[in-house]
Protein backbone atom coordinates (compact mmCIF):
# COMPACT_ATOMS: atom_id res chain seq x y z
CA UNK A 1 0.00 0.00 0.00
CA UNK A 2 1.55 3.76 -0.93
CA UNK A 3 2.31 5.03 2.39
CA UNK A 4 4.48 8.36 1.08
CA UNK A 5 2.99 11.49 -0.62
CA UNK A 6 5.05 14.65 0.18
CA UNK A 7 6.09 16.04 -2.96
CA UNK A 8 6.14 19.42 -1.81
CA UNK A 9 6.99 20.60 0.82
CA UNK A 10 -16.58 37.59 28.62
CA UNK A 11 -17.37 35.60 31.55
CA UNK A 12 -20.70 34.15 31.60
CA UNK A 13 -20.45 30.86 29.44
CA UNK A 14 -23.82 29.01 28.53
CA UNK A 15 -23.10 25.93 26.60
CA UNK A 16 -26.09 26.01 23.82
CA UNK A 17 -27.10 23.40 21.13
CA UNK A 18 -24.30 25.02 18.68
CA UNK A 19 -21.65 24.34 20.94
CA UNK A 20 -22.60 21.36 22.26
CA UNK A 21 -22.40 19.83 18.28
CA UNK A 22 -18.90 21.09 18.93
CA UNK A 23 -17.74 19.63 22.05
CA UNK A 24 -19.10 15.97 21.00
CA UNK A 25 -22.88 16.31 22.09
CA UNK A 26 -25.16 15.58 18.92
CA UNK A 27 -24.73 13.15 16.41
CA UNK A 28 -21.60 12.07 15.64
CA UNK A 29 -20.94 13.05 18.85
CA UNK A 30 -17.23 13.52 19.77
CA UNK A 31 -16.11 14.50 15.71
CA UNK A 32 -15.05 17.56 15.65
CA UNK A 33 -12.51 17.76 19.30
CA UNK A 34 -12.24 14.04 19.92
CA UNK A 35 -14.02 12.22 23.36
CA UNK A 36 -11.68 12.69 26.08
CA UNK A 37 -13.51 9.73 27.33
CA UNK A 38 -11.70 8.13 24.47
CA UNK A 39 -8.13 9.12 24.08
CA UNK A 40 -6.99 11.22 26.81
CA UNK A 41 -8.33 10.72 30.08
CA UNK A 42 -7.96 7.14 31.85
CA UNK A 43 -9.37 3.46 31.78
CA UNK A 44 -9.71 1.28 34.75
CA UNK A 45 -7.31 -1.25 33.33
CA UNK A 46 -5.48 1.01 30.79
CA UNK A 47 -4.15 -1.48 27.84
CA UNK A 48 -1.18 -0.30 25.99
CA UNK A 49 -2.72 0.37 22.68
CA UNK A 50 -1.08 -1.32 19.35
CA UNK A 51 0.19 2.03 17.74
CA UNK A 52 -0.43 1.95 14.00
CA UNK A 53 1.61 2.39 11.30
CA UNK A 54 2.49 5.52 9.73
CA UNK A 55 4.12 7.86 7.18
CA UNK A 56 6.54 9.47 10.04
CA UNK A 57 9.60 8.32 8.36
CA UNK A 58 8.97 9.30 4.33
CA UNK A 59 9.50 13.45 6.21
CA UNK A 60 12.28 12.93 8.47
CA UNK A 61 14.77 12.75 6.25
CA UNK A 62 14.12 15.81 3.96
CA UNK A 63 16.04 18.66 5.08
CA UNK A 64 15.64 20.60 7.10
CA UNK A 65 16.09 24.70 7.08
CA UNK A 66 17.24 27.65 9.17
CA UNK A 67 13.35 28.08 10.41
CA UNK A 68 12.81 24.49 10.99
CA UNK A 69 11.46 23.50 14.70
CA UNK A 70 12.64 23.19 17.61
CA UNK A 71 13.84 26.86 16.21
CA UNK A 72 16.45 29.60 17.31
CA UNK A 73 15.81 29.14 21.02
CA UNK A 74 15.25 25.43 21.48
CA UNK A 75 13.91 24.55 25.10
CA UNK A 76 13.70 27.90 26.49
CA UNK A 77 10.13 28.98 27.20
CA UNK A 78 9.00 32.57 28.71
CA UNK A 79 6.20 33.00 30.55
CA UNK A 80 4.79 37.08 31.17
CA UNK A 81 2.23 37.70 33.93
CA UNK A 82 0.38 40.66 34.42
CA UNK A 83 -2.62 40.66 37.41
CA UNK A 84 -4.39 43.55 35.37
CA UNK A 85 -4.44 42.15 31.86
CA UNK A 86 -7.80 40.50 32.61
CA UNK A 87 -10.09 42.13 35.39
CA UNK A 88 -14.04 41.17 36.33
CA UNK A 89 -14.06 39.54 32.96
CA UNK A 90 -13.05 42.50 31.01
CA UNK A 91 -9.49 42.82 28.88
CA UNK A 92 -7.11 45.82 29.04
CA UNK A 93 -5.47 45.71 25.23
CA UNK A 94 -2.51 48.24 26.40
CA UNK A 95 -1.70 45.49 28.93
CA UNK A 96 -2.00 42.32 26.78
CA UNK A 97 0.50 44.43 24.47
CA UNK A 98 2.60 45.35 27.04
CA UNK A 99 3.19 42.02 27.86
CA UNK A 100 3.31 40.38 24.37
CA UNK A 101 6.16 43.43 23.82
CA UNK A 102 8.34 41.82 27.28
CA UNK A 103 7.70 37.97 26.21
CA UNK A 104 9.32 39.00 22.29
CA UNK A 105 12.44 40.78 23.81
CA UNK A 106 12.56 38.19 26.61
CA UNK A 107 12.39 34.98 24.07
CA UNK A 108 15.08 37.01 21.47
CA UNK A 109 17.25 39.13 23.91
CA UNK A 110 16.33 41.93 20.57
CA UNK A 111 13.98 44.82 20.54
CA UNK A 112 10.98 44.62 18.43
CA UNK A 113 12.43 45.27 15.20
CA UNK A 114 15.01 43.15 15.53
CA UNK A 115 13.29 40.14 17.00
CA UNK A 116 10.94 40.51 14.10
CA UNK A 117 13.89 40.35 11.59
CA UNK A 118 14.81 37.39 13.34
CA UNK A 119 11.62 35.04 11.84
CA UNK A 120 10.31 37.34 9.07
CA UNK A 121 10.86 38.56 6.05
CA UNK A 122 8.70 41.76 4.53
CA UNK A 123 6.87 39.63 1.63
CA UNK A 124 6.45 36.51 4.19
CA UNK A 125 2.70 35.39 3.97
CA UNK A 126 1.89 34.65 8.05
CA UNK A 127 -0.90 32.76 9.29
CA UNK A 128 -1.80 33.30 13.16
CA UNK A 129 -2.98 29.78 13.88
CA UNK A 130 -5.48 30.26 16.58
CA UNK A 131 -7.53 28.36 18.55
CA UNK A 132 -11.48 29.61 19.01
CA UNK A 133 -13.35 26.94 20.84
CA UNK A 134 -14.95 28.05 22.91
CA UNK A 135 -15.71 31.29 22.05
CA UNK A 136 -16.09 33.90 24.38
CA UNK A 137 -14.91 31.57 27.53
CA UNK A 138 -11.71 29.87 26.76
CA UNK A 139 -10.94 30.86 22.72
CA UNK A 140 -7.79 33.13 21.84
CA UNK A 141 -8.16 36.25 22.93
CA UNK A 142 -8.61 39.05 20.26
CA UNK A 143 -6.43 41.71 22.03
CA UNK A 144 -3.24 38.56 22.02
CA UNK A 145 -3.69 38.58 18.24
CA UNK A 146 -4.32 42.27 17.96
CA UNK A 147 -0.97 43.06 19.58
CA UNK A 148 0.50 40.13 17.04
CA UNK A 149 -0.64 42.11 13.69
CA UNK A 150 0.18 45.59 15.49
CA UNK A 151 4.25 43.76 15.66
CA UNK A 152 4.18 42.44 12.61
CA UNK A 153 2.68 45.26 10.58
CA UNK A 154 4.79 47.89 12.55
CA UNK A 155 7.85 45.77 11.24
CA UNK A 156 6.58 46.23 7.55
CA UNK A 157 4.50 43.15 6.78
CA UNK A 158 1.74 44.25 4.74
CA UNK A 159 -2.06 43.05 6.27
CA UNK A 160 -2.78 41.27 2.78
CA UNK A 161 -0.26 39.20 3.94
CA UNK A 162 -1.56 38.47 7.40
CA UNK A 163 -3.81 35.53 7.81
CA UNK A 164 -5.81 34.32 11.04
CA UNK A 165 -6.87 30.96 10.47
CA UNK A 166 -8.33 27.87 11.58
CA UNK A 167 -9.63 23.77 10.84
CA UNK A 168 -13.25 25.34 10.63
CA UNK A 169 -14.67 28.31 8.65
CA UNK A 170 -17.42 29.25 11.39
CA UNK A 171 -15.60 28.42 14.85
CA UNK A 172 -13.30 31.71 13.71
CA UNK A 173 -16.46 33.66 13.30
CA UNK A 174 -18.16 32.31 16.68
CA UNK A 175 -15.15 33.66 18.02
CA UNK A 176 -14.96 36.91 16.69
CA UNK A 177 -12.23 36.13 14.00
CA UNK A 178 -14.01 38.21 11.53
CA UNK A 179 -13.51 40.78 8.31
CA UNK A 180 -15.92 43.34 10.29
CA UNK A 181 -13.23 43.05 12.66
CA UNK A 182 -10.01 42.80 11.06
CA UNK A 183 -10.42 44.80 7.71
CA UNK A 184 -7.35 43.92 5.61
CA UNK A 185 -6.04 40.89 7.19
CA UNK A 186 -7.26 37.57 6.17
CA UNK A 187 -9.79 35.22 7.87
CA UNK A 188 -9.88 31.34 6.06
CA UNK A 189 -10.96 28.40 7.84
CA UNK A 190 -9.26 24.81 6.14
CA UNK A 191 -12.94 24.03 5.72
CA UNK A 192 -16.75 24.43 6.19
CA UNK A 193 -19.46 22.12 8.51
CA UNK A 194 -22.66 21.91 7.78
CA UNK A 195 -24.58 22.69 11.31
CA UNK A 196 -27.95 21.97 10.26
CA UNK A 197 -27.19 18.76 8.77
CA UNK A 198 -24.81 18.03 11.65
CA UNK A 199 -27.60 18.66 14.06
CA UNK A 200 -29.81 16.46 12.10
CA UNK A 201 -31.94 19.89 10.74
CA UNK A 202 -31.74 19.61 7.47
CA UNK A 203 -30.42 17.14 4.54
CA UNK A 204 -26.61 17.20 3.30
CA UNK A 205 -27.21 19.23 -0.40
CA UNK A 206 -25.38 22.21 1.19
CA UNK A 207 -21.99 20.39 1.73
CA UNK A 208 -21.81 16.82 -0.41
CA UNK A 209 -21.85 17.28 -3.22
CA UNK A 210 -23.60 15.26 -6.35
CA UNK A 211 -20.33 13.30 -6.99
CA UNK A 212 -20.11 12.38 -3.15
CA UNK A 213 -17.56 14.62 -2.14
CA UNK A 214 -17.25 17.09 0.32
CA UNK A 215 -17.70 21.12 -0.32
CA UNK A 216 -14.00 21.79 1.26
CA UNK A 217 -12.45 18.82 -0.82
CA UNK A 218 -10.79 20.93 -2.84
CA UNK A 219 -8.95 22.93 -0.20
CA UNK A 220 -6.93 20.00 1.09
CA UNK A 221 -3.96 19.00 -0.89
CA UNK A 222 -3.89 15.87 -1.76
CA UNK A 223 0.12 15.64 -2.60
CA UNK A 224 0.77 16.34 1.48
CA UNK A 225 -1.05 13.71 3.36
CA UNK A 226 -0.58 12.16 7.08
CA UNK A 227 -0.93 8.61 6.63
CA UNK A 228 -1.97 6.40 9.20
CA UNK A 229 -3.15 2.77 9.37
CA UNK A 230 -6.62 3.78 10.50
CA UNK A 231 -9.59 3.95 8.73
CA UNK A 232 -12.19 6.83 9.26
CA UNK A 233 -15.94 6.14 9.80
CA UNK A 234 -18.35 6.18 6.25
CA UNK A 235 -20.70 7.60 7.90
CA UNK A 236 -22.15 11.25 6.11
CA UNK A 237 -22.15 12.89 9.73
CA UNK A 238 -18.46 11.83 10.07
CA UNK A 239 -17.85 13.47 6.36
CA UNK A 240 -19.74 16.41 7.36
CA UNK A 241 -17.20 17.02 9.96
CA UNK A 242 -13.68 15.94 8.47
CA UNK A 243 -14.26 16.47 4.67
CA UNK A 244 -12.83 13.08 3.84
CA UNK A 245 -12.34 9.52 5.49
CA UNK A 246 -9.93 6.83 4.83
CA UNK A 247 -6.49 6.43 6.25
CA UNK A 248 -5.16 9.49 4.71
CA UNK A 249 -5.35 13.25 6.63
CA UNK A 250 -4.39 15.77 4.03
CA UNK A 251 -3.18 19.15 4.73
CA UNK A 252 -4.91 22.51 4.04
CA UNK A 253 -3.79 23.71 0.77
CA UNK A 254 -3.63 27.24 3.02
CA UNK A 255 -0.22 25.36 4.60
CA UNK A 256 0.96 24.28 1.70
CA UNK A 257 0.39 26.50 -1.01
CA UNK A 258 0.14 30.18 0.79
CA UNK A 259 1.77 30.44 3.98
CA UNK A 260 5.33 30.79 4.43
CA UNK A 261 5.55 31.02 8.41
CA UNK A 262 3.05 30.40 11.19
CA UNK A 263 2.52 31.76 14.51
CA UNK A 264 0.75 29.46 16.61
CA UNK A 265 -1.55 30.88 19.06
CA UNK A 266 -3.06 28.30 21.29
CA UNK A 267 -5.20 28.85 24.33
CA UNK A 268 -3.93 26.92 27.92
CA UNK A 269 -6.33 24.15 29.15
CA UNK A 270 -6.49 20.59 29.52
CA UNK A 271 -7.71 17.81 27.91
CA UNK A 272 -7.96 14.37 30.47
CA UNK A 273 -4.81 14.24 32.19
CA UNK A 274 -3.01 15.78 29.36
CA UNK A 275 -3.22 19.31 27.82
CA UNK A 276 -4.59 20.80 24.81
CA UNK A 277 -2.21 23.70 23.71
CA UNK A 278 0.61 24.55 21.64
CA UNK A 279 1.40 21.20 19.72
CA UNK A 280 -2.63 19.93 19.68
CA UNK A 281 -3.45 23.47 18.46
CA UNK A 282 -1.76 22.51 15.59
CA UNK A 283 -1.74 18.37 15.09
CA UNK A 284 -5.14 18.39 15.03
CA UNK A 285 -5.84 21.70 13.41
CA UNK A 286 -3.84 21.84 10.13
CA UNK A 287 -5.30 17.98 8.48
CA UNK A 288 -8.69 16.49 8.01
CA UNK A 289 -10.02 13.06 8.91
CA UNK A 290 -8.44 13.47 12.35
CA UNK A 291 -11.20 11.80 14.89
CA UNK A 292 -9.72 8.55 14.06
CA UNK A 293 -6.66 9.44 15.05
CA UNK A 294 -7.62 10.27 18.77
CA UNK A 295 -7.79 6.84 20.01
CA UNK A 296 -4.92 4.48 18.57
CA UNK A 297 -2.36 7.04 18.28
CA UNK A 298 -3.10 9.64 21.23
CA UNK A 299 -1.11 12.45 21.31
CA UNK A 300 1.76 11.20 18.65
CA UNK A 301 0.04 12.96 15.80
CA UNK A 302 0.84 16.78 17.98
CA UNK A 303 4.28 15.15 16.84
CA UNK A 304 3.98 13.78 13.70
CA UNK A 305 1.96 16.40 12.05
CA UNK A 306 4.31 19.06 13.25
CA UNK A 307 7.28 16.73 12.12
CA UNK A 308 6.02 17.51 8.27
CA UNK A 309 8.41 20.88 6.55
CA UNK A 310 5.13 22.90 5.81
CA UNK A 311 4.55 22.74 9.77
CA UNK A 312 8.08 22.59 10.61
CA UNK A 313 10.19 24.64 8.54
CA UNK A 314 6.86 27.17 8.87
CA UNK A 315 5.74 27.46 12.57
CA UNK A 316 8.69 30.02 13.79
CA UNK A 317 6.34 31.25 17.08
CA UNK A 318 4.48 29.89 19.64
CA UNK A 319 2.54 32.17 22.03
CA UNK A 320 -0.16 30.39 24.52
CA UNK A 321 -3.10 32.48 25.54
CA UNK A 322 -3.43 31.81 29.09
CA UNK A 323 -5.26 34.95 29.91
CA UNK A 324 -8.41 32.67 31.19
CA UNK A 325 -7.11 29.34 31.39
CA UNK A 326 -9.25 26.22 32.16
CA UNK A 327 -7.95 23.00 34.17
CA UNK A 328 -10.31 20.30 33.98
CA UNK A 329 -13.28 19.55 31.61
CA UNK A 330 -11.49 20.13 28.67
CA UNK A 331 -10.72 20.14 25.73
CA UNK A 332 -13.98 21.53 25.16
CA UNK A 333 -15.37 24.60 27.38
CA UNK A 334 -16.24 23.93 31.03
CA UNK A 335 -17.03 27.40 32.31
CA UNK A 336 -16.59 26.01 36.12
CA UNK A 337 -13.11 24.89 35.54
CA UNK A 338 -12.06 27.89 34.06
CA UNK A 339 -10.04 31.13 36.32
CA UNK A 340 -8.64 34.29 35.11
CA UNK A 341 -4.41 33.19 34.79
CA UNK A 342 -3.20 36.43 33.15
CA UNK A 343 -0.39 34.86 31.54
CA UNK A 344 1.15 34.41 28.25
CA UNK A 345 3.85 31.96 27.23
CA UNK A 346 6.51 32.27 24.65
CA UNK A 347 8.60 29.74 22.77
CA UNK A 348 10.05 28.87 19.53
CA UNK A 349 10.10 25.09 20.71
CA UNK A 350 6.50 24.28 20.79
CA UNK A 351 7.46 20.89 22.76
CA UNK A 352 9.23 22.94 25.94
CA UNK A 353 6.35 25.13 25.87
CA UNK A 354 3.73 22.24 26.38
CA UNK A 355 5.74 20.32 28.94
CA UNK A 356 6.08 23.49 31.00
CA UNK A 357 2.50 24.37 30.72
CA UNK A 358 1.68 20.47 31.35
CA UNK A 359 3.59 20.67 34.81
CA UNK A 360 1.84 23.79 35.98
CA UNK A 361 -1.75 22.62 34.89
CA UNK A 362 -0.80 19.48 36.95
CA UNK A 363 0.56 21.86 39.71
CA UNK A 364 -3.52 23.45 39.46
CA UNK A 365 -5.20 20.41 39.04
CA UNK A 366 -3.86 19.28 42.39
CA UNK A 367 -4.42 22.23 44.25
CA UNK A 368 -8.16 22.25 43.09
CA UNK A 369 -8.56 18.66 44.73
CA UNK A 370 -8.90 16.88 41.30
CA UNK A 371 -7.32 13.31 41.28
CA UNK A 372 -4.66 13.28 38.60
CA UNK A 373 -2.62 10.61 36.91
CA UNK A 374 0.63 11.21 36.44
CA UNK A 375 1.58 8.42 33.86
CA UNK A 376 4.25 9.33 31.57
CA UNK A 377 1.94 8.22 28.54
CA UNK A 378 0.86 11.95 29.02
CA UNK A 379 4.21 13.46 28.36
CA UNK A 380 6.07 10.60 26.18
CA UNK A 381 5.00 12.00 23.10
CA UNK A 382 6.90 15.48 24.32
CA UNK A 383 9.77 13.15 24.79
CA UNK A 384 9.18 11.22 21.56
CA UNK A 385 9.44 14.76 20.00
CA UNK A 386 12.69 15.32 21.69
CA UNK A 387 13.95 12.11 20.17
CA UNK A 388 13.07 13.08 16.50
CA UNK A 389 14.78 16.33 16.86
CA UNK A 390 11.64 18.64 17.13
CA UNK A 391 12.34 20.51 20.32
CA UNK A 392 12.76 19.37 23.99
CA UNK A 393 11.10 17.84 26.38
CA UNK A 394 13.65 16.98 29.02
CA UNK A 395 12.86 19.75 32.15
CA UNK A 396 16.34 19.66 33.04
CA UNK A 397 17.37 21.20 29.93
CA UNK A 398 14.67 23.49 29.58
CA UNK A 399 14.93 27.03 30.21
CA UNK A 400 11.41 28.43 31.97
CA UNK A 401 12.03 32.17 32.72
CA UNK A 402 9.35 34.16 34.65
CA UNK A 403 9.55 37.75 33.12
Amino acid sequence: MKKTGYTSFTSSFNVNRREFLKVGGAAGAGIVLGTPTLWAQDQEKPKKPTTPKTNIDDVLNIPRTKHSLPGPFHGKVVEIHNEKALTKDKIDAAVVTKMFQQGMQSLTSKDLSQSYSMFFEKDDVIGIKVNPVGAGLISTRLEVVDAIIKWLVDNGTNKKNIIIWDRFDYMLTDAGFTAERYPGIGIEGLQTMDEEAAEGNSDNSRWLKEDGTHVSADKFDKNVYYWADVDGPKDLPYLNQHVFNGKYSYFGKLLTKKLTKIINVPVFKNTGNGISMATKNMGYGAVCNTNRLHRPLFFNVCVEVLAFPDVRDKMVLNINDGLRAQYDGGPGPNAQFTYDYNTLFFATDPFAMDMVCHNIIVEKRKSMGVKVNEHPRYTEYLHYAQRLGLGIADTKKIEHIRA
